[in-house]
């Protein structure tokens, strides 16, 4: 990314148009229209988007939906915006927006850094949501992480005072990283005790987060998939961080 808040950046995905069955074409088509949020490059008014004066909650990534429409579901007194390139995905989603009836859900389908950047006013958010982001595990390839100082920068702006960004990764080295970068961030501050310096540099020389400060316990409201289920039967590690706006 180039400049305070990235306005160049290299893109943090792969866009992949994928197969889409016949269900997530017609949903697809049905819904976005209704509850998609087309980018543009101006600022938009989330309140009215949404039509009411709610909480607003952000998601980066929202694979095939199943975590976003479930936590949507559960909190109906928030507004979620989801955010996700993958198309397959946002027919998906819109699936389950339609069987669930989720009023209080809108989708974006377009790159984050130029959605946040350009369309959600400073201090218009009461959450950010960054679920398991592809790790880019091959060490030319970090650089494209969405979890970099600029963006989450950039994040932070758009957050209100006691609004809290929540990342999950089940990449240890990835998890490193995200304490680092977050803890970085002067405006953001974590939500349990951070490592110190010392302790924060020896995990990542080791390259490992076993035993260190700095990560949350898994809020209730962030469900298990079945993907994660399955990962930590295998003893495969998963690391929540919560940090506040100050």
């Amino acid at each position: 990314m180039a400049g305070r808040h990235g306005h160049g950046h290299i893109k943090s995905f792969v866009r992949r148009a994928g197969r889409m069955s016949e269900a997530q074409h017609r949903y697809f088509d049905e819904m976005m229209p209704k509850i998609g949020i087309p980018y543009q490059p101006s600022p938009i008014d989330l309140t009215t988007v949404y039509g009411r004066n709610a909480p607003k909650i952000l998601e980066i990534g929202c694979g095939m939906g199943e975590t976003t429409a479930r936590i949507a579901e559960a909190m109906r007194e928030k507004d979620f915006f989801g955010l996700e390139v993958h198309v397959p995905g946002v027919g998906a989603l819109c699936k389950l927006i339609a069987e669930k009836n989720l009023n209080n859900l809108r989708i974006g389908n377009h790159d984050a850094v130029e959605v946040v950047r350009d369309m959600l006013p400073e201090g218009s958010l009461d959450g950010i949501h960054v679920f398991f982001p592809d790790p880019w595990h091959k060490t030319r390839h970090k650089k494209r992480r969405l979890i970099q100082p600029p963006f989450v920068e950039l994040l932070a702006s758009r957050l209100k005072p006691g609004g809290y960004i929540h990342c999950a990764t089940d990449w240890e080295n990835y998890a490193l990283q995200m304490l680092e970068v977050l803890g970085g961030e002067s405006s953001l501050q974590n939500s349990v005790a951070n490592p110190t310096a010392t302790e924060l540099a020896a995990a990542l020389e080791a390259d490992r987060a076993e035993g260190l400060a700095g990560f949350a316990l898994r809020p209730d409201y962030r469900p298990l998939t079945k993907f994660e289920n399955r990962g930590l039967r295998l003893g495969h590690g998963v690391w929540d961080l919560v940090f506040i706006k100050r």
